[in-house]
């Protein structure tokens, strides 16, 4: 009797397993589905007038309302960079270098992530919130009822705004960054602006530049995506709505971060073959 329970405990156990690792498969799938859906409507919507009528006003609800956010972010980190690296640079008496190692890092790799993050955080929930409102309303049901496409009305304006915006708001985070950073640096520890920036032009590349704002079209990408799915797909009622919301953030967030590794590996190595490796410091 007790090997009976053991095994039906087991059976059940797995079962419940396979349930979850299916539905998790066959959601995958839905946003796939969903995503080339969105994507393949951009051309399209980027050659009509009507189209750029749709994208507008998100760009300006994507981009020019996530400015100032982007500014203090982006200047707090340059500034916190700064903080925790002057003294182990003066320690080692590479002090004049600081400023470059620093806008490398920002250039590179903090501002891509940054700006993703905030936008993730910003948009995400409110595009989600949006959508998922009128999902909830039957909205998105009266739309197809007139025979419109719900995904290229509303998710792919907002898909390419999230994709065309990502690497301008990256690249204001990079530039906050490098003059918050400047403004400790020369303002706080009354060291020469000169080698500063001399050193940034030195460190910095052009392929740094081009790689941190590759990095932004992907998460731009990313979390449009995301935040358009979980509003199409998000349970009815406020509590439904509201999870969505925190799914499509937390979601962005991993993806963010996934899609970091991976493309720090690949440009990382293609870097390596076509130039080698370069030093930072000596």
């Amino acid at each position: 009797m007790k090997r009976t329970m053991d095994s039906t405990g087991l059976l059940g156990m797995l079962s419940g397993v396979g349930a979850r690792a299916t539905g998790a498969v066959e959601r995958f799938g839905q946003f796939c589905e969903f995503g080339y859906a969105a994507a393949s409507h951009a051309p399209a919507e980027l050659m009509t007038r009507r189209g750029w009528r749709r994208l507008l006003p998100q760009c300006f609800v994507i981009g020019t309302q996530s400015v100032p956010v982007i500014m203090l972010t982006g200047m707090f980190v340059g500034m916190v960079l700064v903080v925790q690296g002057y003294d182990q640079f003066v320690a080692t008496g590479f002090e004049d270098r600081l400023g470059g190692i620093v806008n490398i890092s920002v250039v590179a790799e903090l501002g891509p992530v940054l700006a993703g993050v905030m936008l993730a955080g910003r948009v995400g929930g409110a595009l989600t919130a949006e959508l998922g409102t009128m999902n909830v309303t039957e909205q998105l049901l009266a739309l197809r009822s007139m025979g419109c496409d719900p995904v290229r009305y509303l998710a792919t304006p907002r898909f390419l705004a999230c994709l065309l915006l990502a690497p301008l708001l990256t690249a204001y985070a990079n530039l906050m960054g490098a003059v918050g950073s400047w403004a400790i640096y020369v303002g706080v520890y009354q060291a020469a602006s000169e080698p500063y920036w001399a050193y940034t032009r030195e460190i910095i590349e052009r392929w740094d530049i081009g790689v941190g704002l590759l990095k932004s079209v992907f998460f731009g990408g990313a979390i449009g995506l995301i935040a358009c799915y979980k509003g199409f797909h998000c349970r009815a009622g406020a509590e439904g709505v509201g999870q969505a919301c925190t799914q499509a953030f937390v979601a962005s967030f991993i993806v963010i971060l996934a899609l970091d590794f991976f493309l720090n590996i690949s440009l990382n190595g293609v870097y390596n073959i076509l130039f080698g490796y370069r030093v930072l410091l000596g």
